[in-house]
């Protein structure tokens, strides 16, 4: 016969592990939310302090002078499915050539640039800063004079904690590059105000460490908390933003079991990217 006493010591024990459980729980969604706000750029939070880094996300066991920006991690929450508001691709293929030293500098840097990238959902217009980000307007001014963003998807959008669209993945995967990298620049940008990328935002993603930039790059829809890591090289048009947003409000798939990337539901591809000085 169970007494009183063992009965009650039970159902203490029975609620302590319920505790445990519930806590158990709720540890691992934090971390999943925790990763998944960082993953966009190569970043992951690493406790419960924003400690970004990318060497890790960005999938290590590719060299990653071979894959430079390349990323495998985990996304942001997914959103609900929406219709596709974005057209069929162009006909034609997503170029595989890899380059082992960044390009020549041949951009005047003096100058202004512009890049339109002519997606499947719209044209995005984006001013180039090629007096504060040199390196970069010049390796997008190189990558897109062979063709190498052409017919590529944009890989991932982030719907919590940050608010992007990535992009420059010749893979469609977040694990490719150029096969080289880009320092960092413009990490100092006025824009960047208490650690947040603002909206019309295009910045690099990067493995996390210094210099790892490749050809990845994200356009932020909304103002979005981040340091200060991630080059920022470009600022959307109005008219871009509407395209942007509208791919937004698509959502997103929910995240992939084996990366963890959450693609968009448009389908969201640029058809040609040039580069072009004004």
């Amino acid at each position: 016969m169970v007494t009183q006493e063992q009965r009650r010591r039970q159902l203490a024990r029975e609620k302590f592990l319920r505790q445990q459980q519930r806590r158990t729980s709720a540890r691992r969604k934090a971390r999943m939310r925790n990763a998944s706000i960082a993953s966009v750029l190569g970043v992951i939070l690493i406790g419960s302090l924003a400690l970004y880094t990318t060497g890790v996300v960005l999938g290590d066991d590719d060299d990653s002078k071979t894959n430079a920006g390349a990323e495998v991690t985990p996304s942001a929450s997914a959103s609900t499915k929406a219709p596709d508001p974005c057209d069929k691709p162009a006909e034609g293929k997503v170029k595989t050539q890899t380059w082992k030293k960044e390009p020549a500098m041949t951009i005047d840097k003096s100058a202004k640039y512009t890049m339109k990238l002519a997606t499947t959902c719209g044209d995005i217009d984006i001013a180039l800063k090629s007096s504060a980000a040199p390196h970069t307007v010049n390796s997008f001014n190189f990558l897109a004079g062979k063709g190498f963003f052409d017919h590529t998807k944009c890989h991932r959008l982030t719907a919590e904690g940050i608010y992007v669209l990535q992009c420059g993945d010749p893979t469609g995967k977040g694990t490719g590059g150029p096969g080289y990298t880009i320092p960092d620049e413009n990490l100092k940008d006025k824009s960047l105000k208490d650690n947040v990328y603002p909206a019309g935002t295009v910045a690099m993603a990067n493995t996390g460490q210094a210099d790892s930039g490749g050809s990845q790059f994200f356009l932020v829809y909304q103002d979005s908390q981040l340091p200060p890591s991630y080059t920022p090289f470009g600022t959307i048009s109005d008219d871009g933003m509407t395209v942007l947003k509208k791919i937004a409000a698509a959502g997103a798939q929910p995240a992939d079991p084996t990366t963890g990337n959450t693609a968009p539901n448009a389908t969201v591809v640029i058809n040609k990217a040039t580069v072009a000085k004004s």
